[in-house]
């Protein structure tokens, strides 16, 4: 979603001074869980039915939301736009993370979605020529780093099982990462302005749309559990629609600078979460790399410099929505 907006008033009421850290730790936690609920839903349903679940959960949620702000008319005047980044931003990715999460535990998925913000540097890098300073490529190169670093061995330990599945997870996950960083830009270029509301409604209708018949083609034969369901519901409400507007209230309250810091949150909420609900290993190795992409991160969005750059660096585009 866009990293400006003109949609002050949401539907929630606006926070007082420096309530804005409320919002960041929530954010942080819901986003953090959805990587629990996209495993437990998609174990059942499968990747493509569990992700248009989501979002068709999440559309529902905001669409009543949509029309008691007024921003219909908003809506319709930029349903193409945000409905084609609803694709990047959420179906696509969304998908991608529920197929790894077939593999790979929750907690190594989170730790692999902190790299959006330097996919976002780098299709800005391309696109808008927004080229970053030294300390930020630098932030790039150890970020990746990390990532690598955290494939191989994921690679390894998952061999003997089941082949290359470990590999091809990471790879998908890397895959929803560079999704969201292109919706980033795009919208950036396409919606900038546009309500945040309206793009987060118009977003999930999009995502739900391209979905929807693959949905239908691998729809699970035996129903899905009622624990599938809640996981999902939770998910489209709360981990979606919810996260939404939180989102996009911190940029308007905190700045996209300190909005950028919720990733660093989110791997730790959801590791925790993996550990106590689902029993999760969290091995040395994973930890290590997890530091080591977080450095990254925090470079390569500018948080963190290793030198002054004159005249000062544009700010990066905020995390993606999960």
């Amino acid at each position: 979603m866009s990293t400006t907006t003109n949609d002050n008033t949401t539907a929630l009421p606006s926070p007082k001074p420096k309530a804005w850290l409320i919002d960041l730790v929530l954010l942080g936690a819901l986003w953090g869980a959805s990587f629990l609920f996209m495993r437990i839903g998609a174990a059942e349903f499968g990747a493509l039915p569990a992700a248009a679940v989501r979002v068709a959960v999440a559309t529902l949620f905001l669409l009543p939301l949509l029309f008691m702000r007024g921003h219909g008319a908003a809506l319709a005047q930029h349903w193409k736009a945000s409905m084609a980044i609803g694709v990047l931003n959420s179906g696509i990715p969304f998908a991608l993370f529920c197929f790894a999460l077939l593999t790979i535990n929750s907690g190594l998925a989170a730790v692999i979605n902190a790299t959006v913000p330097m996919f976002g540097a780098l299709v800005a890098w391309a696109w808008f020529r927004d080229r970053p300073d030294g300390s930020r490529i630098v932030g790039l190169v150890i970020g990746f780093a990390g990532v690598a670093m955290l494939a191989s061995r994921s690679a390894g330990l998952h061999a003997s099982a089941d082949g290359n599945a470990a590999l091809w997870a990471v790879l998908a996950c890397l895959g929803a990462c560079a999704s969201y960083g292109v919706a980033a830009s795009a919208t950036r270029r396409y919606l900038g302005g546009v309500p945040a509301l309206t793009t987060a409604t118009g977003s999930q209708i999009g995502a739900t749309l391209f979905l929807a018949l693959p949905a239908l083609w691998f729809w699970p034969a035996q129903m899905p559990s009622l624990r599938a369901w809640l996981a999902l519901l939770a998910l489209g409400i709360a981990c979606t629609g919810l996260a939404y507007i939180l989102f996009f209230r911190l940029i308007a309250n905190a700045g996209p600078a300190r909005a950028l810091t919720v990733t660093f949150l989110v791997p730790v909420f959801a590791v925790f979460y993996g550990a106590v609900f689902l029993g999760e290993n969290i091995t040395q190795w994973m930890l290590i790399c997890a530091a080591v992409i977080v450095c990254g991160v925090a470079l390569s969005t500018g948080i963190v410099k290793l030198w002054p750059r004159a005249g000062g660096a544009a700010a990066t585009s905020p995390p993606r929505p999960r």
